[in-house]
């Protein structure tokens, strides 16, 4: 049976904090595959959070930006999030299960951060508990009875250090982008079982071509080019029987397997900052919290100089130059 894989990423401006790259993977009944899910999805999923105060009996998926900031906060972004771990495997019961379960890889690297060293924070942070298991039971029913089943969401997260090393040993931060994505696009791949592929990757910056970078990551396979574009760049490769049909899309959030990707490493960054927050905040007096990006970020810098120092944390393990 065919698979829909959806890639997006959240943190690639920031100067402070981890690029998190995301993937889910999901499995759709032949009849249908060429079905936009948020159509025959309807009855058990939504574009738009809860209003607050309110529950809605749909799992809201959609581009993070439209669930998430700080005026609204993190419980409709964390709700999806959760909800759909909770579907693939279990919902996580701390900050550090929830790298576990996304991303095992720098779950074991952590303890080379100091902000994230021992940190423990229970989840959820702000979606109800309750509610969540009853929207999990709700939405696994309604995807059984439509023939779809969400069989993987994965994420790789790139830390100051490495996303400097590999800035520099790729040329730029784009084609570290791009690598990093078909990494991950490559080990989903392999969940699929040799059946047809549909993958859309939201759009990496101003880039339309990326053949070069598929038959690199795929060099057993022919890329064939079918366009490029501004608005879309198609690529196809592998056998007819196990076609594997790559979109790279401008707004590629409106295909939901790519909104719930753009959704998860939104939260995974989020929690990552958040630990990042509450380390430097309990060792500066007074000082603000910052989400890493440009000009915020180098404020966020000046005012832990003296204590950085103190803790001889070098500027590499810390800040993006690119």
């Amino acid at each position: 049976m065919p698979y829909l894989i959806g890639t997006d990423e959240a943190g690639y401006a920031p100067n402070l904090g981890p690029l998190v790259i995301s993937a889910t993977v999901w499995w759709v009944d032949e009849a249908h595959w060429q079905t936009d899910l948020y159509r025959h999805l309807r009855a058990i999923v939504c574009k738009t959070a809860p209003r607050r105060g309110t529950r809605s009996p749909k799992l809201a998926i959609a581009d993070s930006k439209q669930l998430y900031n700080t005026s609204v906060g993190i419980a409709a972004l964390e709700r999806g999030v959760l909800a759909a771990l909770s579907l693939v495997d279990r919902c996580p019961a701390d900050w550090l299960d929830v790298w576990q379960l996304l991303d095992p890889r720098a779950a074991d690297g952590l303890h080379a951060l100091p902000w994230h060293v021992n940190y423990d924070l229970r989840l959820p942070l702000a979606a109800d508990a309750e509610e969540l298991v009853k929207l999990v039971s709700r939405t696994r029913r309604g995807l059984e009875r439509a023939g779809v089943r969400l069989v993987s969401i994965r994420s790789r997260a790139v830390f100051p250090d490495e996303f400097n090393r590999g800035s520099l040993e790729h040329g730029n931060k784009s084609e570290l982008l791009s690598r990093t994505t078909l990494a991950l696009l490559g080990e989903s791949l392999e969940l699929c079982a040799g059946e047809p592929v549909l993958v859309v990757c939201d759009k990496h910056g101003g880039r339309n071509q990326y053949g070069r970078l598929l038959q690199m990551q795929f060099p057993d396979d022919l890329i064939q080019v079918r366009g490029e574009g501004m608005a879309e760049s198609i690529y196809h490769f592998g056998p007819e029987h196990a076609r594997v049909d790559v979109r790279f899309r401008m707004g590629g959030e409106s295909f939901l397997p790519t909104a719930l990707a753009s959704m998860t490493s939104k939260y995974l960054r989020e929690l990552a900052m958040r630990s990042f927050n509450d380390f430097w905040c309990g060792r500066v007096p007074d000082l603000a919290p910052t989400a890493g990006y440009p000009g915020d970020a180098r404020r966020f810098m000046n005012a832990i100089e003296g204590a950085r120092q103190q803790l001889g944390i070098a500027d590499a393990v810390l800040w993006r130059d690119r």
